[in-house]
């Protein structure tokens, strides 16, 4: 469950109770699947606005391919921005106006781009289906029983959509801050991700445990924001590495109970 040198290079286990359990979302509270035939609807509800403000010069299957082809170009935005120090995120706006609409007619472009903030927020709802990982509500409660505050730390294109299913799981209240890239207008591994949380919580980076899933958004961002550990837990999107990444996680968990049991070694 638990394995890989801590931060320090030790090879033991995180001496420290953290002050703050910073945990991204997807991979680490929720695991997520791509759900089939999500750019069809979103495309059908997309032509329906157009068809709705009197334009008809796309048909529905234009949308989707458009739809499908900024979802791919952004993808490999998001790796490419991943090598840069400090990233700032993709807005709403931009989503839409460059990377679905770059080549419609400029009505129907002006159109999705004044509406790009409800298009992203739909665009998540559709895109994915989200589970809560087993073990996450202990790991909250758990941690509220310790004096560690928990707090979510994650890139989003719109984290509306994460907020919305932490209140539907009744999770919302365990945590203290929700941090999102699209709201903070930064994103991982941007150092500043990490500050914006640690700022709230009225604690260092050197005081908390960063929690991620990915090599090259979440340990780099918990590596160079200085965090008191970062901690990797694995996930399916773990072994995608889009290029080799020479910092290592302090520690490596399979899941959240694994990070509960890497916590509970400190509270002893």
């Amino acid at each position: 469950m638990i394995s890989g040198p801590t931060s320090d290079g030790s090879g033991a286990e995180p001496a420290l109770t953290p002050r703050a359990l910073l945990l991204d979302f997807g991979g680490v509270v929720v695991e997520t699947r791509s759900r089939p035939g999500w750019a069809g609807e979103l495309a059908a509800e997309v032509h329906e606005l157009l068809a709705r403000a009197g334009f008809a010069g796309l048909t529905v299957t234009d949308v989707e391919t458009d739809i499908r082809a900024g979802a791919t170009a952004c993808r490999y935005w998001k790796d490419s921005a991943s090598r840069r120090y400090a990233p700032e995120e993709m807005t709403h706006r931009r989503f839409w106006a460059d990377f679905v609409a770059a080549d419609w007619p400029e009505r129907a472009r002006a159109l999705v781009t004044a509406e790009a903030a409800p298009l992203c927020r739909r665009m998540g709802e559709l895109s994915r289906e989200r589970v809560t990982r087993p073990g996450i509500k202990e790991l909250l409660a758990a941690c509220r029983s310790h004096g560690v505050v928990p707090a979510i730390v994650s890139n989003a294109l719109c984290g509306a959509v994460h907020r919305d299913h932490l209140a539907l799981e009744g999770l919302d209240r365990q945590v203290a801050v929700q941090v999102y890239s699209d709201e903070a207008g930064v994103r991982k591994p941007n150092p500043e991700m990490i500050h914006i949380a640690c700022r709230a919580l009225g604690v260092t980076p050197a005081r908390t445990w960063y929690v991620g899933d990915n090599h090259d958004r979440d340990v780099l961002c918990g590596t160079r924001a200085g965090a008191g550990t970062t901690v990797l837990m694995v996930s399916r999107s773990t072994g995608r590495i889009p290029y080799e990444v020479r910092q290592r996680p302090g520690v490596t968990v399979e899941d959240p109970r694994g990070l509960l049991a890497l916590l509970e070694a400190t509270w002893t």
